[in-house]
């Protein structure tokens, strides 16, 4: 069995440490609630200690994106098939604070965008990765990267536009 030697957990743990509210961020984009992010985190630290698949430390940004992605999709396949509650008693179980979002019309048309299209705009416009990184974070072909964030900008951009126009109207 193939293990990490304490210097490669070493340079994943600075690295992750280094980076900690980006991947935060990411988490929370997925799942928005401040604790999900945080396991979600946290189980991404775990499984990338665990992991034998990082052969090039000059990849591990691309990699630990993609273990943050995946265990996120992973942990929203797993609330799907949770019983859902009302809102009244979500409000009720909110804890006191709650992230601020500076743009609640973009926030809200990101929420609108299938997980598809919005993990390529969050990850290159929040996350500020390049396209070849998006496309290896989330395992795709580039062009098909572009396409998606091509399609998405254009859906946000029509959502945005409708939303500004029945602000204007009311």
């Amino acid at each position: 069995m193939l293990r990490r030697t304490p210097r490669q957990e070493k340079v994943i743990a600075d690295y992750v440490m280094k980076h900690k509210e980006q991947f935060y961020r990411l988490a929370y984009s997925y799942v928005h609630n401040q604790d999900d992010a945080l396991d979600i985190v946290q189980d991404s630290v775990q499984k990338a200690i665990r992991a034998k698949t990082l052969k090039d430390e000059t990849a591990i940004k691309s990699w630990f994106y993609k273990i943050v992605v995946n265990t996120s999709l992973d942990f929203l396949r797993r609330r799907q098939k949770m019983t859902v509650v009302d809102e009244f008693t979500m409000q009720q179980n909110l804890g006191s604070h709650m992230d601020h979002y500076e743009d609640i019309d973009l926030e809200h048309a990101l929420n609108e965008l299938s997980p598809d299209y919005r993990s390529v705009v969050v990850l290159r416009y929040f996350e500020d990765l390049k396209i070849e990184e998006v496309a290896d974070v989330l395992g795709l072909n580039v062009n098909t990267v572009k396409t998606r964030l091509y399609k998405a900008l254009k859906i946000l951009k029509i959502q945005l536009e409708v939303e500004n126009q029945g602000e204007r109207v009311e």
